[in-house]
């Protein structure tokens, strides 16, 4: 049965409100950056340039930012590599202790991001590694590796198995299987499970705020300190630059592998 032309109008406009609704906090964060006023007002007294100016100008937000992408590509690789050794045990093989490693795998979508960092506070404590880069890295290793066994385990379970055994019936090695076989069909898996761990790693503030101190800051811990003493329309155009650099990163790589198939 054909939808009335009313329904048609009400769900398109249930759609567009939610849209509008989900966008909002967005949207006036992107005005209010243009604001040239010394604080925090929406709406806006009157517009320029002058926040994103003095964003580019404040060398402590440059030299976090610089940190943070330097972890953010450390910890997306270390995920990857990681994640995808422990995708292929738990997809391809059946071991002793695999519901514990399954749990181990899920536990930091369900525990609190301060619990694990109280946790993580603990045991980097007793190695000495608080305020320092493996620190961080480690710490943001065990929030990203979920992310990226979860779109590698997807990409793996999609694969046709009877390919890999053709392989190896003609000869081929196991380690030649994977390399010539696998791999490439689990590429945009790992890639967007990469992204996801950088985006995360890159992103993430709960966990930082126990790890790190000023000496290895990344930019939300660094976002943060300058929230505790200024609110100014600074942060809004700084918070649009890292959505647009985000948004950018997603759209090439979909254009690219097509991270929808993906995940």
């Amino acid at each position: 049965m054909e939808t009335s032309l009313p329904a048609k109008f009400a769900w398109r406009l249930l759609i567009g409100l939610l849209y509008v609704f989900l966008l909002a906090p967005i949207i006036i964060v992107f005005v209010v950056s243009f604001d040239t006023r010394q604080y925090l007002a929406f709406p806006p007294e009157s517009l320029s340039f002058g926040s994103y100016v003095k964003v580019f100008q404040n060398a402590d937000f440059i030299s976090a930012f610089w940190r943070s992408l330097l972890i953010g590509a450390i910890v997306g690789l270390g995920a990857v590599t990681v994640g995808t050794l422990i995708s292929l045990a738990l997809t391809r093989y059946r071991f002793r202790g695999e519901g514990a490693v399954n749990f181990l795998v899920i536990a930091p979508f369900i525990v609190p991001n301060i619990v694990l960092g109280v946790g993580l506070v603990l045991v980097l404590a007793g190695f000495g590694l608080l305020d320092t880069y493996p620190g961080i890295v480690l710490a943001h290793l065990g929030i990203t590796i979920p992310y990226t066994v979860r779109t590698v385990s997807m990409s793996l379970m999609s694969v046709d198995r009877r390919v890999e055994e053709a392989a190896l019936v003609h000869g081929a090695s196991p380690f030649n299987v994977f390399w010539r076989i696998t791999l490439p069909l689990i590429r945009p898996g790992i890639i967007a499970g990469g992204v996801i761990a950088f985006l995360i790693s890159f992103d993430e503030t709960t966990i930082s705020l126990f790890i790190v101190s000023v000496r290895s800051s990344t930019l939300p811990t660094e976002i943060y300190r300058y929230l505790e003493y200024s609110t100014d329309p600074q942060i809004a155009a700084l918070s649009v630059v890292l959505i647009l650099i985000s948004v950018a990163v997603v759209i090439v790589l979909e254009r690219l592998i097509g991270l929808r198939k993906a995940v």
